[in-house]
């Protein structure tokens, strides 16, 4: 039960609400000439209902905390940080680096444009909806996503235990380095796709853009289609069952290909022995 409600008020001071406990915070703003700094920090069971911060660092080490119908301006810079068990549901983030080092995050039915969004944290979950990042969720772990439709470079690089469903992501250099990622249903567009990941299944996808899928381990696309994939699964340990066209296939290390028609099959030039069997309807090339 909520101790106390806060409402229709403004803060603008340094640390206005710090330490706040077991309250709601409904239809303030987080604004004013005094340029405040960690209105929330340190804040435990704290419900934010329609509210808009203007002011840096408003959620930094809070726990338990859920913020509904809110937005968050450019200005805020750094929004969320060391904060665990949270909720952001229906509301608009543009404030830059949000979410660094948080654990189990629910985003629901959001729109955020955060630049080096969710870096180093542990369990974030997306659902139905949009964000535009450079580098999101860098070296996190733990994720899942559905509906999410994403747009930014260099994003799930180094993250651990991902499932993606139902979604878009347009993304270049996505998942490098990245461990047990799953990806079903969903389009994977950009260039430089997944190099260097380890057990990585894409399951009824679309992927598109050059040269992807390099320098794999333990690689799986079941029942997907690629385009403008020229130069595909250069050194990848690669099982694959792709319906259509790959523009190119270059030198992958083993496993297999099994295409409905290869562009162009390019087998020399390895520096590395390649033994994976490469299949073109009743073509077979190894």
């Amino acid at each position: 039960m909520l101790d106390l409600v806060i409402e229709n008020q403004k803060f603008p001071s340094e640390r206005a609400l710090y330490n706040l406990t077991s309250s709601l915070v409904r239809n303030c703003v987080f604004a004013g000439e005094e340029d405040g700094e960690s209105a929330l920090k340190e804040c435990r069971d704290v419900k934010l209902d329609s509210c808009k911060f203007e002011l840096r660092y408003p959620l930094w080490h809070a726990k338990g905390y859920e913020m509904t119908d809110c937005e968050m301006a450019e200005t805020v810079r750094a929004p969320i940080w060391y904060s665990d068990n949270g909720i952001i549901k229906n509301s608009r983030i543009t404030g830059i680096k949000c979410l660094r080092e948080c654990q189990n995050t629910l985003i629901d039915n959001s729109n955020i444009v955060s630049d080096e969004f969710g870096w180093l944290c542990n369990g974030v979950k997306f659902e139905n909806t949009e964000i535009t990042s450079q580098y999101l969720l860098f070296q996190s772990k733990n994720i899942e996503a559905k509906n999410l439709k994403m747009k930014g470079k260099y994003s799930f690089q180094y993250c651990e235990n991902v499932v993606i469903e139902d979604s878009f992501l347009d993304t270049k250099d996505a998942f490098w380095h990245a461990k047990n990622v799953t990806v079903k249903n969903s389009v994977v567009k950009g260039e430089y796709l997944a190099w260097y990941c380890e057990n990585v299944p894409f399951e009824n996808c679309v992927i598109i853009g050059t040269q992807p899928l390099c320098y794999c381990k333990d690689l799986t696309l079941i029942n997907c289609t690629m385009e403008e994939t020229d130069l595909s699964f250069e050194y990848s340990d690669v099982k694959a069952d792709i319906k259509g066209n790959i523009v190119s296939v270059k030198n992958p290390a083993s496993g297999y290909i099994n295409a409905d028609s290869i562009g162009e099959i390019i087998l020399d030039g390895s520096i590395m022995e390649c033994r994976c069997e490469i299949k073109e309807k009743t073509k077979i090339f190894s």
